[in-house]
């Protein structure tokens, strides 16, 4: 679920507060005419999370998305063998006699290609095949190639190692990409698809919500067995932006401390393209209950007397550490103007962006208010203040289905753009989507609902969504929004909710076709893939 309203009642703006206002949008306005900003409204995305699941397929090495070590006993028992002990980066250091260790690399054919896969390792130790969908050989030390020819699940085993010298560093690269991944981590179609993007938001690929983060030594690594768990390494993510030339917008864990703020932005200052921005925000969706950061940020503003009631307690602590950060990577950065601060509300709920925006110094600090203008359709099994129920919604047609769209929720959303483009104004702050799109999913029971799941996914996959989408953006732009980042880029499409613009690389969809078409009409170098 990617929205979720905060329940509770209003509490009247600080005194004293009203009368800064205007001071400090004087003073936002003048420094804003300075920044680089991109020519009003333009393209971001949101990328989709680092899984073996995924259709995305980012890596070259397809090791880097893979799962957690599945433990096999002699018996064939599937995940029933001991614990493994792996080293600091996740990878196997000695097997129980008759014991393997299986990582899946993704889940069927429609996600990876088939072709030869070239495997490189260090260490001593004997790797097979879990399943047999392909032929593996061996080229030596280090060197295995794996000719994949039949569909199914892909994953290895390490059939053994050797505790004094343990397979490590393992590399399952795409076919044709041999000699290219060790100078170019990335792989060449997911680069294409998004070159000439604005903005990337690496909000997922960083597993920023339930982040167990606090120090440095906490982040990920480059060298680490699978990105799939702690999140995709900040020296990737910026070598991601720099080979698309584009900005990039980081979420901040929401338990790191300043040292580890301190850390991140000195890296980023130093390796990313000096003619790119970044982005900074506090974790993601502080607000939304449903994710740990808010309980945290809750437990904190709690702690420190600022509210005694949760959800008040969460957005002052969000608006406090949000300062905080900002201070640090302005420190950090020779050159201010490298970076952008953002201050994330809900966009159903104008009056939290206000409060925020009331907050001590985070109107001075800030650069924008960004929301996620959703046309939002969430469906439970109980009916809503609508009337609406999975029961009811599953049994529209397609035509009922865009209708309620049409004459529903994108009214709905522009109103919460306008509305937060008002409070955005007055602050001096431009307003921005950190999400946006569709939104049409089951939550509380109704993702059960099967009738319901066909309806979304067959709507998602409609060429009227192209008309939906094409509507949408039309009225961010005329409402004066900024940047506007989809979510997200390519994801498989289920009762959990149809995000990507696409759900594989090879259908292509009206809303994705719509969306990269709006980007070139605002001067963005982008292809419509076909």
């Amino acid at each position: 679920l990617r929205r979720k309203v905060i329940l509770g009642g209003s509490a009247l703006i600080a005194a004293g507060a009203l009368g800064a206002i205007h001071q400090v949008a004087g003073q936002n306005k003048a420094r804003l005419k300075q920044l680089p900003a991109n020519a009003n409204a333009r393209l971001g995305i949101n990328f989709s999370g680092v899984a073996y699941w995924s259709t995305e397929l980012p890596f070259a090495d397809i090791m880097r998305q893979s799962s957690e070590w599945v433990s096999q006993p002699p018996n064939g028992d599937w995940g029933k063998g001991p614990a493994l002990i792996l080293d600091e980066q996740g990878w196997v250091k000695q097997l129980e006699k008759g014991c393997r260790a299986t990582k899946i690399l993704a889940t069927t054919s429609s996600t990876y290609p088939k072709g030869v896969y070239t495997v490189i390792y260090e260490g001593e130790g004997e790797i097979a095949l879990t399943a047999p969908i392909g032929r593996i050989k061996k080229h030596g030390a280090g060197k295995l190639t794996i000719d994949v020819n039949n569909d199914g699940m892909l994953a290895i085993d390490v059939v053994s190692t050797n505790p004094d010298n343990h397979l490590r560093n393992i590399r399952v690269v795409m076919p044709g990409l041999e000699t290219s991944h060790s100078t170019n981590p990335w792989n060449p179609a997911f680069l294409a698809r998004w070159s000439g993007v604005a903005c990337i938001r690496v909000m997922d690929m960083m597993a920023t919500n339930h982040s167990k983060q606090k120090n440095w030594v906490d982040r990920p690594q480059v060298n680490d067995a699978s990105y799939a768990h702690k999140g995709v390494p900040v020296e990737l993510l910026v070598d991601l932006a720099n080979r698309l030339a584009t900005d990039i917008w980081f979420c901040m864990p929401h338990m790191a401390d300043d040292d580890y703020i301190k850390q991140f932005a000195t890296l980023v200052s130093e390796q990313q393209n000096p003619t790119l921005r970044a982005w900074v925000e506090y974790s993601n969706e502080v607000w939304n209950g449903g994710f740990s950061q808010f309980s945290y940020a809750a437990n904190q503003g709690k702690a420190l007397q600022l509210s005694d009631q949760d959800w008040e307690a969460a957005f002052q602590y969000n608006a406090k550490r949000s300062v905080e950060i900002f201070k640090i990577w302005t420190a950090t950065f020779a050159s201010p103007e490298r970076i952008v601060r953002v201050i994330a509300s809900q966009a159903a709920n104008a009056w939290l962006s206000e409060q925020l925006l009331t907050m001590p110094e985070v109107a001075k600090e800030a650069d924008v208010l960004a929301i996620a203008p959703y046309l939002s359709l969430n469906v439970s099994e109980q009916e809503d203040d609508q009337g609406l129920s999975a029961t009811k919604v599953a049994s529209w047609s397609l035509d009922q289905l865009f209708a309620h769209i049409k004459n529903v929720r994108l009214p709905e959303s522009e109103r919460w753009t306008k509305a937060n483009k008002k409070i955005a104004d007055a602050y001096g702050l431009k307003l921005v989507a950190y999400e946006a799109g569709q939104h049409l999913v089951g939550i509380q029971g109704g993702e059960n609902n099967e009738q319901l799941t066909k309806l979304f996914i067959q709507a998602n996959a409609d060429k009227r969504m192209g008309d939906v989408y094409r509507q949408h953006l039309n009225d961010w732009t005329s409402s004066g929004g900024d940047l506007w980042c989809a979510f997200n880029s390519m994801s498989d499409w289920s009762k959990w909710g149809s995000w990507g613009l696409l759900a594989s690389a090879d259908k292509p969809t009206a809303k994705y076709r719509v969306t990269i078409e709006w980007a070139q009409s605002r001067g963005q170098n982008m292809s419509v893939m076909q």
